[in-house]
């Protein structure tokens, strides 16, 4: 099983004016047989509080695995994958190269994500898109590797 921390970034989501559907979107479509959500969180667009998050998370929660959705645009305050690399100790740039050129062949905006992905301690960190027909995208072009993904951070073989 595969405990896993889902992280929303969005202003208007933290300031309760707006519904957190892209988070329930993942908590929705991560198997239940392989998958324990521990906990969903909300935090603004803002690049010290998303990194505090992800060290909570990813240190004192004991997650395996933490899936952000938001803030991943060219917009002024999208941050979370500056927020994201400050935090890991080795980026996984596959995930996000795989999501681009997935997405590019749906549309062709898909590269202008900026979602990044790595490692904190023995964390793996995945930043999707903020809507959430992006997230259900993204996330159906991954999930088959999360598994071994997160065996090999256990120390298992590759």
């Amino acid at each position: 099983m595969i405990t896993v921390a889902i992280l929303t970034v969005s202003d208007s989501c933290s300031r309760g004016e707006r519904e957190d559907v892209s988070g329930r979107t993942i908590e929705e479509m991560l198997p239940r047989d392989g998958f324990a959500v521990a906990g969903r969180s909300i935090v603004p667009d803002d690049r010290d509080a998303i990194a505090a998050e992800l060290v909570k998370l990813a240190d004192h929660a004991a997650v395996e695995l933490v899936l952000t959705t938001g803030g991943t645009g060219f917009g002024p305050r999208d941050v979370t994958p500056e927020a994201t690399a400050s935090v890991c100790d080795r980026m996984v740039p596959g995930f996000g190269e795989l999501m681009r050129l997935e997405g590019f062949k749906r549309t062709p905006n898909a590269v202008l994500s900026r979602a990044v992905a790595g490692i904190r301690g023995r964390a793996l960190v995945i930043n999707l898109p903020g809507s959430p027909r992006a997230v259900r995208e993204c996330l159906e072009m991954i999930l088959a590797v999360l598994p071994h993904a997160v065996e090999m951070l256990r120390g298992g073989g590759h």
